[in-house]
């Protein structure tokens, strides 16, 4: 009686090992699918990241802020360039709350709204490129500017645009 309750006992631990090894292995697999798909989606990641570092590099190569002969001007001149940035978009968004007509922006606007600058981007220390807007028709405008002093800057529109109304 004993040898068979040892028996049991021994084909009862078997089959529960036997079932131990199979739930295991089948959930060892069932990972490894998982890790292989994870894995898979972070190169996709990795790849569209360096896509749109590239991009960025690429967007970024009229911009002051990238631009070392324009900074390098600018340090030259005695100023500097972290607080000259703000300080010439401010001058031009300044322009929006001139009465009447935009100085700058050649063109008039809808009855009763006025043109404005909406976003600003230096391009090097000479040359900005703004779009502007009255709400209903827009527009984008090429600016040349010259920093005459700490606290003046002289704005002048080269070329402007303005898209046409459907």
């Amino acid at each position: 009686m004993k040898q068979k309750i040892l028996m049991y006992l021994f084909v009862f631990t078997a089959l529960l090992v036997l079932f131990q090894y199979v739930n295991a292995k089948r959930t060892f697999d069932k990972l490894n699918i998982k890790l292989d798909l994870y894995r898979e989606q972070s190169q996709k990641y990795k790849d569209s990241v360096a896509v749109l570092q590239d991009d960025i590099l690429k967007l970024s190569h009229f911009n002051l802020e990238r631009n070392e002969d324009a900074i390098s001007y600018f340090e030259n001149e005695g100023y500097q360039v972290s607080e000259l940035i703000p300080f010439i978009k401010d001058e031009l968004y300044r322009l929006n709350a001139v009465t009447g007509e935009h100085p700058i922006v050649p063109f008039s606007a809808n009855e009763g709204k006025k043109m404005m600058i909406n976003t600003v981007k230096l391009l090097n220390h000479k040359w900005i490129i703004a779009d502007f807007s009255d709400g209903i028709y827009w527009g984008e405008i090429f600016l040349t500017y010259e920093v005459l002093e700490q606290n003046n800057i002289k704005f002048t529109a080269v070329e402007s645009f303005l898209y046409p109304f459907d």
